[in-house]
């Protein structure tokens, strides 16, 4: 089935389950919107992107749980939950451009990012474009070239229309926060056509330095072999006990887990992101 809509009762059900108590919101204008975020916690700063037709409070505990040890900035990227829209198309380098203005207007220099689903794909943009903005990059259930969807997902998208997503439980969920309740056509409109544009990042992701810990489900919109390829492109896939460093980069996998289910298993994810974003392994025989 359609990724975006298998995940829409999923989503939407996460609210009521996982929301906790939000931060007061704030808004800034970035290149023409007005965007809408939240901050939290205490400690260095980390970016918090959501994935497509979501909002913060969609996002469930992760925010908070991130916010134990971060000073903790989530956004509502264009289009999306009280961030107006504009008249632009939703690319991954506008989303990036505009994570990048944000960090400015707000005077944060450098932040670690967790990207989930669309969210992952523009804080790996925002990495390749703004490496110096990016510390260390958590991408939950993204790709980084378009042939990384499964084949069924991928057989699919040429088949969307905005009535379809019109017709879902994300529109309702659209119309409680967006400040033009009768623009959810128009954001279908743009993220169907986000998912349909070309992406085939390879070249840069080897280029990067940035560390990043991939997070996938193992029955996730990707495969499990793009997530072990962007690995391996990261210098990650070495054996290790021979007396050299561990890559930068790792890789999670999570057991039983469905792009909708990864987001709703925080405790299972912060077993991996803390270790990451604290430089921790474990120790071996040789170490």
């Amino acid at each position: 089935m359609l990724r975006i809509l298998l995940t829409a009762a999923a989503l939407v059900a996460a609210v009521a389950a996982f929301a906790q108590e939000a931060p007061e919101g704030k808004r800034v204008e970035i290149n023409g919107m007005q965007m809408y975020y939240e901050v939290s916690g205490k400690g260095d700063p980390m970016i918090v992107l959501h994935g497509g037709f979501m909002n913060i409070p969609m996002m469930g505990e992760i925010v908070g749980r991130l916010a134990e040890a971060h000073r903790v900035y989530a956004l509502e990227l264009q289009g999306h939950g009280r961030t107006t829209d504009i008249d632009r198309p939703i690319t991954y380098p506008n989303l990036a451009g505009d994570v990048a203005a944000f960090m400015d207007a707000v005077g944060i220099e450098k932040a670690d990012v967790f990207g989930y689903s669309m969210g992952a794909i523009a804080g790996l943009r925002l990495a390749i474009d703004h490496p110096g903005k990016v510390d260390q990059l958590v991408f939950a259930s993204g790709i980084y070239d378009f042939q990384g969807w499964q084949p069924a997902f991928r057989e699919a998208i040429p088949q969307w229309t905005v009535e379809m997503f019109s017709g879902s439980p994300l529109a309702e969920e659209y119309k409680a926060l967006a400040p033009d309740p009768e623009g959810f056509p128009a954001l279908a409109e743009k993220l169907i056509a986000l998912e349909k544009a070309p992406l085939a990042w390879g070249e840069e992701v080897a280029a990067l330095s940035t560390p990043v810990l991939i997070i996938a489900g193992d029955a996730d919109g990707s495969t499990l072999e793009h997530n072990v390829e962007m690995f391996r492109l990261l210098g990650g896939g070495v054996m290790g006990d021979t007396g050299k460093p561990l890559p930068a980069s790792r890789l999670a996998i999570l057991p039983a887990t469905s792009h909708t289910a990864l987001i709703g298993q925080p405790d299972l994810m912060m077993a991996f992101i803390g270790p990451f974003l604290a430089g921790e392994a474990p120790k071996g025989w040789f170490d």
